[in-house]
């Protein structure tokens, strides 16, 4: 059964705790955070004191993306702020190497991200040194977007290398997440389904987490 992550990004900020503590009730797994510098992205979004903010109140994992250049800089801050996993993008890690045994050893599980435009092969030689590979069915940068259809193919490639390598590694998804495609995204190969506007969207959006988790 796949975990599901809905992402703070679709969230009222305006009633943030609200939102949080509904997804302590519901049957999701992980809270996804987004952290956007608006310079790797085109958008800025939730820094380490949101971050903070939703740690005290929340029970379950904190899953941090970081949509940012040099991330390698602020790992121990994230861990301080209360990430549990913190992804990083592969365009954005020249050093993706040392940048995973980093989050490592600050005791966070790592993750990496690629952008729709990224073959999975350049992920082959990190593939055992990853916790998780993050594959964003969108172009990172705001939610509401469609669905990349293109994501089947590099599921399935992906899926393939994490199986041959013997690797542990989990696949996650995020972009255009919905009832519509979860269940063949769970038969591709993924293991972790980040839904924004899925979860936030429906009129009861606690329905809407118990929903995903069912199909999946």
């Amino acid at each position: 059964m796949a975990l599901i992550a809905p992402s703070i990004l679709s969230a009222d900020f305006g009633n943030l705790q609200r939102d949080v503590e509904m997804i302590n009730r519901s049957a999701a797994d992980w809270f996804h955070i987004d952290v956007m510098d608006g310079v790797f992205v085109p958008n800025i979004s939730l820094g380490l004191p949101v971050i903070r903010a939703i740690k005290a109140h929340s029970k379950k994992i904190l899953d941090v993306h970081l949509m940012m250049i040099q991330p390698e800089k602020y790992l121990a801050e994230f861990r301080a702020a209360g990430a549990d996993i913190l992804t990083v993008h592969i365009e954005a890690s020249p050093h993706l190497h040392r940048t995973l045994q980093a989050i490592k050893s600050e005791g966070m599980k790592a993750g990496v991200a690629i952008n729709p435009h990224t073959s999975v092969e350049a992920l082959a030689d990190i593939i055992t040194d990853a916790d998780i590979v993050l594959v964003m069915s969108v172009n990172p940068g705001f939610g509401g977007q469609q669905f990349i259809e293109h994501t089947y193919k590099k599921m399935e490639k992906l899926r393939r290398m994490i199986d041959d390598a013997k690797s542990n590694c989990l696949i996650e998804v995020d972009g255009g997440i919905s009832i519509k495609n979860a269940a063949a995204l769970v038969r591709k190969g993924a293991d972790v389904l980040v839904a924004g506007n899925a979860v936030f969207t429906h009129p009861v959006p606690e329905e809407a987490i118990a929903e995903l988790k069912s199909i999946c």
